[in-house]
């Protein structure tokens, strides 16, 4: 099972064990990890689960789709390159290790 870190903006880290084939905001939620608010439930609609993904990860990622990256031009903090909705990153055995960084605001 891939382990999963993710970093608050103020430097906390925590990492959790998730299931492959949960998306990273399940991950989030099922263990109460903070700065993921996913009002949404996970249907790219909120854009309250914004994460910075580390740079060495980007290429292990899918692209963006069109409406994923439409709910990043709607995030309560900064879109950056490595911005990605933690709900459209489905979690596979290659992303063992995966870091995420939470962004200072969500809504």
């Amino acid at each position: 099972m891939p382990n999963i870190t993710y970093i608050s903006h103020t430097g906390e880290s925590r990492t959790v064990t998730a299931d492959a084939g949960v998306s990273v905001m399940q991950a989030a939620v099922r263990n109460g990890v903070p700065g993921i608010v996913a009002d949404c439930g996970g249907e790219c609609q909120c854009a309250t689960c914004h994460v910075y993904v580390d740079e060495k990860f980007l290429g292990l990622l899918k692209p963006a789709e069109e409406d994923e990256d439409a709910m990043l031009t709607l995030t309560a903090s900064e879109r950056k390159p490595n911005s990605r909705l933690s709900c459209q990153i489905a979690i596979t055995d290659k992303l063992d290790g995966l870091i995420v960084t939470t962004p200072e605001i969500q809504q």
